[in-house]
């Protein structure tokens, strides 16, 4: 499970606004996906460029993440090593196309758990929650001084 960042958390929520209020989504487009969206949002790049890298190699996010090099200069390794900065891992990635990640599902009422990959409503509930989840974990690291240590300096 990803790193629980500021950044990601953000990156999620954001994503999930943004298509929410309609920015494009096609299920089938390496730049327009559940990950191209969120690519766009960490990344900075736009659906055209993050497709057009991807097609560079062979296969969809899922084999992307497979086939993924830390030390290439392929456009597309270079894209998702600035997800990963951001806090995700290479499951990640697999699970975000899917919309199958166990630790997010468990997050809804056993009636809601089938969520469909390429349904846009689906995938904004998804990162919602994955946000919620990562939030917490965030948060439960954090640790603030006591009052009495406050008082004392």
């Amino acid at each position: 499970m990803a790193r629980p960042t500021p950044e990601l958390i953000y990156a999620l929520r954001q994503t999930a606004q943004n298509l929410q209020h309609g920015a494009p989504y096609q299920w089938g487009h390496m730049g327009g996906c559940n990950c191209g969206n969120l690519a766009q949002q960490l990344t900075k790049l736009n659906k055209q460029q993050i497709h057009q890298y991807a097609m560079q190699r062979h296969g969809d996010w899922n084999e992307q993440a497979e086939d993924y090099c830390s030390t290439s200069e392929m456009p597309i390794d270079l894209l998702i090593n600035e997800m990963l900065n951001a806090g995700l891992v290479l499951e990640d990635i697999k699970h975000l196309e899917r919309l199958d990640d166990r630790q997010v599902l468990l997050r809804f009422p056993l009636e809601q758990r089938y969520l469909k990959h390429n349904v846009r409503q689906d995938v904004i509930t998804y990162m919602n929650a994955w946000a919620d989840l990562l939030e917490e974990e965030l948060l439960e690291k954090i640790t603030l001084p006591s009052m009495e240590a406050l008082e004392i300096a």
